[in-house]
């Protein structure tokens, strides 16, 4: 769930966080035709909290129970939530007219109970993968779409958020279909824009990952991957 005041904060946030970073950011990938958001490789194992080069959320009261952890021969972000909304923040720069392509991989252990994200007062996920464009005045005109696993939504789902006019949801996943199965989604975020919003997207400001069970006052646990974006 990221709604109200978070999302607001949120758009904030990525504002600051994009204007510091820029310049290196839009280096990243420019090689290889891709924009890596993370991979977890320059993370040590067993990191916790928030991790290095991302930001943590100025609302709430965050509890950021996140892990850094071996899956195979890479690293992953371990995710858990018990009643409270975590959600870290990157800056990327990122021209979607060159990769408008965003991949992720992530695994669900725990989806929160009774959890829906078309009912304000059970809007928490599992996991949430937001893509952030900033628009000024942020609070009114930012615009972001949110990749989740929802607990009863319907796969596939576009829904606006009950809590924000600024939040999207995109539901991706839905219920205990594939439950602790690592997965990796693509999704053309340009496409995805222009289907919401009806026109073509700006450059994306940041990205962001949260985790949430205050709502529904239960838990949640996942996993999240390698995330880039690449071309078609």
């Amino acid at each position: 769930m990221l709604g109200g005041e978070p999302a607001r904060r949120l758009s904030r946030q990525a504002g600051l966080i994009a204007a510091l970073t820029l310049a290196s950011l839009l280096l990243l990938g420019a090689g290889d035709g891709e924009v890596l958001v993370e991979d977890w490789s320059a993370h040590p194992l067993a990191a916790r909290g928030i991790p290095g080069g991302w930001s943590g959320q100025d609302w709430g009261r965050p509890a950021y129970d996140f892990i850094v952890a071996a899956a195979s021969r890479t690293k992953v972000l371990h995710l858990k939530s018990t009643g409270d909304s975590s959600t870290i923040s990157k800056a990327v720069k990122v021209d979607l007219r060159r990769t408008p392509v965003l991949e992720w991989r992530w695994k669900v252990l725990v989806l929160p109970a009774g959890a829906d994200a078309r009912k304000k007062e059970a809007d928490d996920q599992a996991i949430q993968l937001y893509v952030v464009w900033e628009r000024l005045p942020r609070v009114l005109n930012s615009r972001i779409i949110g990749y989740i696993w929802d607990s009863s939504a319907p796969a596939g789902s576009i829904i606006p958020s009950q809590k924000s006019d600024v939040v999207t949801y995109i539901v991706v996943r839905s219920g205990v279909a594939r439950l602790g199965k690592w997965l990796t989604e693509t999704r053309n975020v340009w496409e995805d824009y222009r289907l919401i919003y009806g026109e073509d997207p700006d450059n994306v400001d940041a990205a962001s990952i949260a985790i949430d069970s205050d709502d529904t006052r239960s838990s949640a646990e996942a996993y999240v991957g390698t995330i880039r974006f690449r071309p078609r």
